[in-house]
């Protein structure tokens, strides 16, 4: 069998120190498990901007559509506000979103018990917090045509953005969830807002008859999703896994990360259909963005990319116990104390730099094996 086929685009910020990291474990699984990736690096966001002119070249673009998942680290920052929106550099980045087709985005939101203190809710609301946000990524609001801004030839101006859902599109994001609610808890919560958009209705019943065809053994709620926000701050363990649209998704994942205390912890998946081997078309990212602020500082957390390669091995290469392996060792680097600066505060903790923070991990990878 070939090795499994990586591109690592670090982008920008502090997208290339965290990657650095990342590269530490996936040595450390060459070296130590006999798991060898054939990897690729590029560029993406404003680097590529300054280096091509575009955020995302069509050679680039080709090589992640022929790779078995694509690891990305940050891209953007304030160099590049003024750009036209069309070259600005996240738009690289949602360019391999639509055209690798990734329909499902995977959020977790966990809390590590070494970190329930961390969160800005009481310890005996978070403890234990794992859930998982599916987000559908291809359509709903941010594509929807017509949009844009023109004159309302009344002296003002008129923006306009459509939020447009097939069948299709909500039938394929809602049996991902199913299915992975099916290797969980079994529950899924679906989110909209059926009471006020008919995209919502439209929501709500295709998710409703897929459920009731397939997946009648799976538990299936449903709720608005500005109920569904404050139930997350309220009682976040009465969710497992949450389905939602594109505009929801955005916010709700983006609340959910605040409840384990910091967005240098998650990770995310991007998921589409499978390719001729199997494997999902997948991009890999963490959550956090480019913190310009401290690029170049040693003080980034690189556990949420180090986590988003883990679930790239559970999701993309079917290598649950390495990924289980991996999630571990961040879990006993955190209970030993260890902290990145966004992670400070704490009594009995250590501050380490990003590069000590990878060292950490592949050190009690080492020591669990």
């Amino acid at each position: 069998m070939p090795n499994p086929s990586l591109l690592i685009l670090p982008g920008d910020g502090i997208g290339p120190e965290v990657m650095a990291e990342v590269r530490k474990v996936i040595d450390w699984f060459s070296s130590s498990r006999g798991l060898t990736f054939d990897v690729a690096e590029d560029l993406v966001g404003g680097i590529a901007y300054d280096t091509h002119g575009t955020p995302l070249t069509d050679e680039t673009m080709a090589l992640a559509q022929s790779v078995d998942a694509v690891l990305l680290g940050a891209v953007g920052g304030p160099k590049y506000d003024e750009l036209d929106f069309s070259v600005k550099p996240e738009r690289g980045l949602l360019r391999l979103r639509k055209e690798m087709d990734l329909f499902a985005n995977l959020r977790p939101a966990q809390c590590f018990d070494a970190l329930a203190d961390f969160s800005s809710l009481k310890r005996e609301v978070i403890a234990g917090l794992d859930i998982m946000i599916v987000r559908e990524l291809t359509s709903g609001i941010y594509f929807g045509e017509p949009r844009g801004i023109t004159d309302d030839n009344e002296g003002g101006r008129v923006g306009v953005n459509t939020q447009r859902y097939t069948t299709r599109e909500i039938r394929r994001v809602a049996r991902a969830a199913f299915d992975l609610a099916r290797k969980r808890s079994n529950r899924v919560c679906s989110m909209e807002k059926a009471n006020v958009m008919e995209s919502g209705v439209l929501w709500r019943e295709e998710v409703q008859k897929l459920h009731d065809e397939d997946y009648s053994d799976v538990e299936l709620s449903h709720m608005y999703a500005d109920a569904g926000a404050m139930q997350l701050v309220r009682a976040p363990n009465q969710f497992d896994v949450i389905v939602t649209d594109n505009l929801f998704g955005d916010l709700l994942s983006d609340a959910a990360a605040m409840l384990t205390g910091s967005l240098g912890m998650l990770p995310s998946a991007s998921l589409g259909a499978p390719m001729e081997n199997g494997r999902p078309k997948a991009l890999y990212e963490p959550v956090h963005g480019s913190a310009p602020d401290i690029a170049g500082s040693g003080k980034a957390n690189p556990i949420a990319c180090i986590l988003s390669f883990a679930m790239a091995l559970r999701y993309s290469f079917d290598r649950g116990e390495d990924a289980d392996l991996l999630e571990g060792a961040v879990e006993d680097v955190l209970a030993n104390g260890l902290r990145t600066a966004d992670l400070l505060g704490e009594q009995g903790t250590s501050s380490v730099s990003t590069s000590e923070m990878g060292d950490a991990i592949v050190a009690a990878m080492d020591a669990r094996r």
